[in-house]
């Protein structure tokens, strides 16, 4: 794996940004600096970290910034969970979101497993 570009994690944590970002556009104007602000920065946390992580020399840099990204997308799924019961948007429209949302975490947690293992395998 030559660049975090080539990993499923962050293509589908990319995909999920501009999932939000174009949910985003159709909130009212008065949410610009509240809701909207929130749910596009954390979205692209998620992604942003995966690949900060991956360009850290050691793997427990690389863990700790995919741990950073679950939190970012915990806080994203907050938002989102929010903006449906305030009556921004419908359950319907973040629906598919948070599956989304799930998705990765299962991925985050799946990639942060294997380099832990892989780092326990060469302490050995």
């Amino acid at each position: 794996m030559n660049s975090y570009q080539d990993l499923k994690v962050w293509q589908r944590a990319m995909d999920l940004a501009v999932e939000c970002y174009d949910l985003t556009r159709r909130f009212p104007r008065d949410e610009v600096y509240g809701l909207v602000s929130q749910i596009r920065r954390s979205a692209a946390s998620v992604a942003a970290n995966i690949a900060e992580g991956h360009g850290r020399d050691a793997t427990g840099h690389y863990v700790q910034h995919l741990k950073i990204g679950q939190g970012s997308l915990k806080e994203l799924e907050t938002h989102l969970i929010l903006s449906s019961r305030v009556g921004i948007v419908s359950p319907d429209q973040v629906d598919g979101l948070l599956k989304s949302s799930d998705e990765i975490g299962r991925m985050l947690r799946s990639l942060i497993r294997s380099l832990q293992d892989g780092r326990n395998e060469r302490a050995e």
